[in-house]
């Protein structure tokens, strides 16, 4: 084995060691150290080699993946970089896994390529300096020059570059100096590989396809022309198949090539393309012609079929027609009857409106001719105020039927809500109370020694507080006075339930006689039935009673949703504040 060069292994050393942002300027090392062995010999492919053992070659394509408008050299040392790493890979026969190289390796190689030219493309065209301008196209062209050379030494690459997304996108560029460039690359491609539209899939040829015919029919560049219909030559010659395609896909590229490029400078080309063409199409001519028979046979066979199907469908579709037609017909008279009978109510609420402010305005000229001249203003201020107020009524009570009728449905709702909850609750609380208390535990007995124990704590205990001692003539003395107490307590109890049985009948009466004149008429309307209303204990109290029995009754007669919260009492009881909201104002009359 051959040692290994002792420049590339300094160099991969001192990457190793360096910063990131040193790298770049380190791997451009690597083109001093090419262009000293000879193209093709043993040593050049030794020195590729190690450069691709230590992994060199690899640190250059992770490189072109950064921006380098923020690294050390910039742009330019990326062109240079893509231009070693091409260089690097063209000539390098991998004996070690193979595989990893030709198929992951060098493929990502392409992808970081046409990716750094999109980029560079795209400072391109936004940059206004014309120095920069030419910068930046100088180091376009240094990438595309370097992806050539790197499919041209590995041919299996061509169909790689074409299928891959960042060639066709700096493809369809409208920049006319990058798109010279990009077909150049197209041209190369077909030249290292001729049959490689036949390799990739319809999708990506038809793109390509597209791109140069559309360019053809959207410039007049000339260069732009001469480029484009040589790569249609090139496809034309190469790829007989490819040139039915073109005739049968551009029905119109004969005619715009001739009409819109003739006399541009590339005569000769361009009259080998359209020869290429109107031989294909006059080879074609025959068949197209036999198949147009056959499809004119085939439409004509289809459309008998659909006639002779639509007659024998023929009664039932004029049976739908003229139920259709009756049907619309008959909407339409319905429609124009509802029309004349609304014109009809609003022309009558119309005559009513104006009779009725007729009869308004005569009104009113009647009570000013009657009404003294001083009291006109008096009196229109008072008509002003009543037809203010009816306004007012009339819109609230408009407002407040449409709100009910909005809030209808959420208050059925909500009620109903409450009283599945209520009755829930009171569900629940009824079947807690019927849990079953847990069994009795007996507690555990004291042992000897704390039964022992216990004893002499109390013991101690009366030692030292010892109970007073009380005489016989002292406890019953205290007895006497405990009794007597007791005495006093209970006889002034008596006094005051007495006394509070009657602040409530009071209150009851005032209730009652308060409500009965408030229902009472008044004075010049009250008869000697009212009277005795007020004479009588007898009155009030047999219409309460009456009031009373007919709650219980209305109670006994609502339906069971409004019950579902009794549903656990009894039927015979009545609820306490049904009773209290009826019975709490009655009197019972009587004396103490």
């Amino acid at each position: 084995l051959a040692a290994t060069d002792p420049r590339v292994q300094a160099l991969a050393a001192q990457v190793r060691e360096s910063r990131e942002q040193d790298i770049p300027l380190l791997l451009l090392k690597l083109k001093g150290i090419l262009h000293n062995a000879s193209l093709g010999c043993e040593e050049s492919k030794k020195i590729k080699q190690d450069i691709y053992d230590y992994e060199l070659t690899q640190y250059c394509m992770l490189v072109l993946r950064q921006d380098h408008s923020r690294l050390r050299g910039g742009w330019a040392t990326a062109a240079q970089l893509a231009e070693i790493l091409s260089h690097c890979c063209v000539g390098l026969d991998v004996k070690e896994d193979p595989e990893e190289f030709y198929k992951k390796f060098l493929p990502s190689v392409i992808d970081n390529l046409l990716v750094l030219g999109r980029r560079l493309q795209a400072r391109f065209i936004r940059v206004i300096k014309d120095k920069d301008k030419q910068d930046f196209l100088h180091w376009f062209q240094t990438v595309t020059d370097a992806i050539c050379w790197l499919f041209g030494g590995h041919v299996q690459l061509a169909a790689c570059v074409l299928q891959n997304d960042h060639f066709l996108q700096l493809l369809i560029t409208d920049d006319v100096e990058t798109a010279i460039i990009m077909m150049s690359v197209l041209h190369n491609i077909l030249r290292v590989n001729s049959s490689v539209l036949l390799q990739v899939d319809e999708e990506t040829l038809h793109f390509v396809l597209d791109e140069l015919v559309y360019k053809l029919s959207s410039t007049t560049n000339p260069v732009i022309g001469n480029a484009a219909t040589k790569l249609l030559l090139l496809v034309a010659t190469f790829c007989k198949q490819l040139l039915g395609l073109l005739t049968d896909r551009y029905k119109g590229l004969k005619r715009l090539l001739s009409m819109q490029w003739t006399g541009k400078g590339f005569d000769r080309d361009l009259g080998q393309l359209l020869d290429l063409l109107s031989l294909e199409e006059s080879s074609g001519k025959g068949e197209m012609e036999r198949q147009h028979q056959a499809a004119c046979i085939i439409q004509a066979t289809w459309r008998g079929f659909q006639t002779r199907k639509r007659l024998k469908k023929l009664p039932q579709a004029v049976t739908a027609l003229q139920r259709s037609f009756r049907a619309k017909r008959e909407q339409e008279l319905q429609h124009f009857k509802k029309q004349r009978e609304e014109e009809a109510l609003k022309l009558q609420m119309k005559l009513q409106r104006q009779r009725a402010m007729r009869l308004f305005h005569e009104r009113q000229l009647a009570f000013l001719e009657i009404i003294h001249a001083s009291q006109v203003n008096k009196y229109m201020e008072e008509m002003e105020g009543k037809s203010a107020l009816t306004i007012q009524r009339f819109w609230r009570g408009y407002r407040a039927r449409r709100n009910l009728h909005q809030q209808r449905q959420s208050l059925k709702e909500y009620k109903a809500a409450v009283t599945i909850q209520r009755a829930a609750c009171k569900f629940l609380e009824k079947r807690r109370r019927r849990r079953p208390l847990s069994p009795w535990k007996d507690p555990k007995g004291l042992t000897d020694e704390q039964r022992v124990a216990l004893q002499q704590q109390v013991d101690d205990y009366i030692k030292l507080h010892p109970a007073s001692q009380m005489s016989e003539e002292m406890s019953k003395e205290l007895h006497m006075q405990a009794q007597e107490r007791l005495a006093q307590f209970l006889s002034r109890s008596r006094l005051d339930r007495r006394a509070e049985q009657r602040r409530k009948a009071l209150l009851a009466q005032v209730n009652t006689d308060v409500e009965l004149l408030m229902n009472a008429p008044q004075l010049e309307e009250s008869t000697e039935k009212d009277l005795d209303v007020f004479m009588s204990r007898s009155v009030p109290v047999a219409i309460k009673a009456r009031q009373s029995h007919n709650t219980m009754l209305k109670y006994t007669r609502w339906p069971w949703w409004k019950k579902l919260g009794e549903e656990f009492v009894e039927d015979d009881v009545i609820p306490d504040d049904v009773l209290n909201a009826e019975l709490g104002t009655l009197f019972i009359g009587g004396r103490k």
